[in-house]
């Protein structure tokens, strides 16, 4: 499909990804618009076909007002957090994403926009050793305990989706991300996920230099710009209506590769790096099969994982004195 001449709403415009899919959208089509919401972040990101509207997506009529008029949409809104923010304030990650969610669904059909992508999270899987496939996920078994609340939380979203589909006809692609890094993400110590709060404390020289949990941990990331053009590959392939899409590398990356590539990238070396397994961690191993999405849209990221770091660690070196998030 080509999106030019089309008005794709972008829910979470401000966050990581959404962001993100902004600027995948106005880069490969220029004759696209793009409405992008935000709250409590202000917009950052100005551009000739790109608007924003305030709203609280958890209020029924700020979803409406802010989706009407447009053609296509794609869910990134979500209130996210790292390890800490998972042990610390679980439920700060259930019940406004549910209740997010399930407006915006209704308001997307009533406003008959018929072709959706939805971001949901690698969070939705089980415990599961080796590549997980998107059919591979079982609901007769919990999420690994960490993420019980957002876990459940991106179910329940995703059978609303089905729902959705089956009953009214809403085409929605589902996404289940992989953990998404880059420029713009929240490098807020109490609220960063393991990439950001790495590179923050390289380019801040810390030393010791502490680490949360343990260097074998092993997880499957993705640079932000990858994971917006997978988002913009799906929203684009109009012969699919309905399917389930995980989106990373597909290649684990430990945490103790992010911890050399982190200090390589600030060109840094402490005196000694301290792995403190007390800290808030989570599960000790994911990683996505992604081949669907590759055989189905023909995408596969670009950038490779190490390469990525190096370009967030420049980001945020020249953004760290005025980035507030």
């Amino acid at each position: 499909m080509n999106l030019d001449g089309k008005k794709v709403f972008v829910a979470g415009a401000t966050g990581l990804a959404g962001s993100g899919v902004v600027r995948s959208l106005l880069r490969q089509w220029p004759g696209v618009t793009v409405r992008g919401t935000f709250n409590r972040s202000e917009p950052f990101q100005t551009a000739p076909h790109l608007e924003y509207v305030q709203a609280d997506l958890t209020r029924r009529e700020d979803c409406v007002a802010a989706i009407a008029g447009c053609d296509l949409a794609v869910l990134t809104a979500a209130n996210t957090g790292g390890a800490g923010a998972a042990q610390s304030d679980p439920a700060g990650q259930v019940t406004d994403n549910v209740v997010m969610d399930a407006l915006l669904f209704q308001a997307l059909a009533d406003a008959n926009i018929r072709r959706v992508v939805f971001v949901s999270s690698a969070t939705v899987y089980q415990e599961f050793t080796g590549a997980i496939r998107e059919d591979q996920l079982d609901l007769n078994l919990e999420p690994h305990s960490v993420y019980q609340g957002v876990g459940w939380a991106k179910r329940t979203a995703e059978r609303l989706a089905r729902f959705w589909h089956d009953k009214y006809g809403l085409s929605i692609i589902v996404a289940r991300a992989a953990n998404i890094f880059g420029p713009y993400a929240r490098f807020d110590p109490k609220r960063a996920n393991f990439i950001p709060a790495l590179v923050r404390k390289a380019v801040a020289a810390m030393d010791p230099f502490e680490v949360w949990g343990s260097p074998e941990v092993t997880r499957d990331v993705i640079y932000v710009d990858d994971f917006a053009d997978a988002i913009s590959a799906l929203l684009a392939a109009d012969t699919l209506s309905w399917g389930v899409y995980n989106v990373g590398t597909g290649v684990p990356t430990s945490v103790g590769q992010v911890v050399e590539w982190a200090l390589e990238s600030a060109a840094y070396q402490p005196k000694r790096i301290v792995y403190s397994e007390s800290a808030p961690t989570t599960i000790p191993f994911r990683v996505l099969d992604c081949c669907a999405i590759k055989k189905d849209v023909g995408w596969s990221p670009a950038l490779a994982v190490r390469e990525g770091i190096a370009r967030t660690a420049a980001w945020w070196r020249d953004n760290r004195d005025t980035w507030k998030k």
